[in-house]
């Protein structure tokens, strides 16, 4: 089989973004110390004033030029938004907004907190070679050093997403000979400890394969813990068959009720062939619909566009989703192509700084903005609907202008953005002043 394989550590070292022009976040609500003291005294409801939300777009011969928003009162009572209503700026007694743009709360879709170098002293990448598997070699010698501190790192890591408006995130976690269990059971304490301010599901991943190094025993006993899903790696690259792998990782999930979230690096015949492999094995397992993703799928910026009109079609009626990192340079993503026949897709930092890769800033808005640099979304109305790629498919406005978002019955998981507007949140970066979870202030 002719296949056309780009290493993970080649195309993050494409794809990975600076920090540049990103202002860090800072300053949090006023009176949001004493507020979060009110909240833990068992205080469970409270009144922001000055809340900036979107209620409409301002067309132009049709085109919406401008997005219109308001003042408004938000009540937050027992974790949800339990009223929104006209504002009451003199109200001694609410919490100051500032005026700042409320936004639903960012989703991390792909990172891996288990192993990270974020919180520690900087460490840039090493040149190996082999690709993937000369990294899977390099973990190997440094997976012992790095699960000895990796709890601490998750949280650290946890609170940099914070710090940029995300309160969600799905995390791989490596399964395999070298780390056992040990790597999941170090994130499960560490999501323990951030159980009232973050919320995550997890991939049993086999990041040194299924059975190139035998992870198989790992997985089965993994799949019966606290994870969500069953992951993978390059089925055919790694391990050398894809029926065998993905045969496999179908079973576990169905035996486990799990869903799937497998990578895919591989961008060329073999690629394409996991891909249409696990479209056929989600048509034969309908459990599994809506609870599949290939993370990556790089084959598909390789194809040319008949095939991609076709796979992302059968992606979509598979309910398989996309989670992308928002490559570029030579593996620009068909995003638009896969918004077009409505594939789920989602995105993540993938890694923030580990041996992997050190380019990562920990925002999701900063991949909307690139994904709306990449594609031309540079107007009013597009500028808008890329925000939904840092909010898991969740947006104030709908397409006709009318808003939906939020609530009162919503859960209260918000980010307070100093922005007019979402598309001059996702145009600018705009900075992240406030995250707000379940009702509490943690950012």
């Amino acid at each position: 089989m002719k296949k056309t394989e780009i290493s993970r550590k080649e195309f993050l070292r494409m794809s990975g973004l600076g920090l540049a022009g990103m202002a860090f976040a800072t300053g949090l609500l006023g009176s949001a110390t004493a507020l979060a003291g009110d909240i833990v005294n068992g205080k469970k409801s409270y009144l922001l004033k000055n809340v900036r939300l979107e209620t409409g777009f301002v067309y132009d011969e049709g085109e919406v030029v401008h997005t219109k928003t308001e003042l408004f009162c938000v009540e937050i009572k027992d974790g949800k938004i339990s009223k929104i209503s006209a504002n009451k700026p003199n109200d001694s007694k609410a919490i100051d907004a500032k005026g700042w743009l409320m936004l639903p709360a960012f989703r991390d879709m792909h990172i891996h907190l288990d192993k990270t170098f974020y919180g520690g002293p900087w460490q840039a990448t090493r040149r190996t070679k082999g690709g993937v598997k000369g990294m899977i070699e390099l973990e190997q010698q440094i997976l012992p050093e790095m699960l000895k501190t990796s709890t601490a790192h998750a949280e650290k890591l946890i609170e940099l997403l914070q710090s940029k408006g995300t309160n969600f995130a799905r995390s791989h976690v490596n399964i395999e000979p070298t780390s056992k269990l040990q790597s999941l059971n170090n994130l499960l304490k560490a999501l323990e400890n951030k159980k009232n301010s973050f919320g995550a599901e997890l991939v049993a991943f086999p990041q040194h394969g299924v059975f190139y190094t035998d992870s198989v025993p790992y997985l089965k006993e993994a799949a019966k813990m606290d994870i969500d899903y069953i992951g993978g790696v390059d089925p055919y690259s790694i391990d050398g068959a894809i029926e065998k792998t993905m045969d496999f990782t179908v079973q576990l999930a169905l035996d486990n009720k799990k869903g799937i979230d497998i990578h895919l690096h591989e961008s060329g015949e073999s690629g394409v062939k996991t891909i249409e492999y696990l479209i056929k094995k989600v048509n034969e397992n309908p459990a599994l619909k809506n609870k599949t993703f290939i993370s990556h799928c790089f084959a598909l910026a390789r194809v040319d566009k008949v095939k991609q009109e076709a796979l992302a079609e059968q992606l979509a009626a598979a309910g398989i989703g996309i989670v992308s990192t928002i490559p570029f340079g030579g593996l620009i993503m068909p995003i638009p192509v896969l918004y077009k026949h409505q594939v789920n897709v989602m995105t993540g930092n993938d890694s923030i700084i580990d041996h992997w890769s050190t380019f990562g800033s920990g925002s999701v808005l900063e991949k909307a903005n690139t994904m709306a640099q990449l594609y031309g979304y540079a107007s009013e109305f597009l500028l808008s609907r890329s925000l939904k790629l840092a909010t898991g498919n969740v947006l104030p406005l709908d397409d006709k202008g009318n808003q939906q978002w939020p609530k009162a019955g919503d859960a209260a998981d918000v980010v307070l953005i100093d922005a007019s507007c979402s598309a001059e949140a996702v145009s600018r970066i705009s900075p992240v002043r406030s995250l707000i979870n379940k009702g509490q202030i943690v950012y």
